[in-house]
């Protein structure tokens, strides 16, 4: 790319790179310090819808503090995402501890993220909202560097970058299926969580 070219502000369509902590209830919960910066496509939800929302026009080089709430986050938190799966059914390798995480083969066949949130005498609860459901999110970001997507990144809606191995990690706990329009997407974030 001709860096004449090169985008000046955040924009629908340009690839942003930028260092970024992420605080919830006073706890750093996940940084570029550790997993190195994010390079996402913006419009394109790769990214939590509050945060995208709040980058729009900025520079390369430009900080900003930026605090989501849960709405434009992970959402509240959902009481029809417990569920109670009886003791005998729950496979007895899996340790029962309040806290765990555990892959659930879903109906569809799919696989879903839970956490055990509680241990009765007949059976197991499982949370299957997102852990940062109901938290408010606290961001300090700075840009690092802006370009224009390729035919590709558009086409398949996210950044192709050396960093997809950190947009895995931010992906996963950040942003989970926020503002995804379609299944492509949603299989993009997973590559880029």
């Amino acid at each position: 790319m001709n860096e004449s070219a090169k985008p000046t502000k955040i924009e629908n369509d340009v690839v942003v790179v930028m260092d970024y902590s992420l605080t919830v209830d006073g706890e750093v919960v996940d940084s570029s310090k550790e997993n190195g910066p994010i390079a996402f496509l913006q419009g394109h939800g790769n990214i939590i819808a509050g945060l995208e929302r709040a980058l729009e026009g900025l520079k390369i080089g430009d900080s900003k503090k930026v605090t989501v709430s849960p709405a434009d986050g992970y959402g509240e938190m959902d009481p029809e995402s417990f569920v109670d799966v009886p003791r005998a059914e729950f496979p007895a390798e899996i340790p029962l501890e309040i806290g765990t995480e555990i892959q659930v083969a879903m109906d569809d066949g799919s696989e879903d993220i839970a956490i055990i949130s509680d241990i009765k005498s007949d059976s197991i609860q499982l949370d299957f909202n997102h852990p940062l459901a109901g938290k408010t999110l606290h961001f300090e970001v700075t840009i690092t560097d802006l370009r224009e997507a390729t035919e590709e990144e558009l086409e398949h809606g996210h950044a192709h970058d050396d960093m997809d191995d950190w947009d895995e990690d931010f992906d996963d706990e950040d942003v989970d299926d926020e503002d995804e329009d379609d299944d492509d997407d949603e299989d993009d974030e997973e590559e880029s969580k």
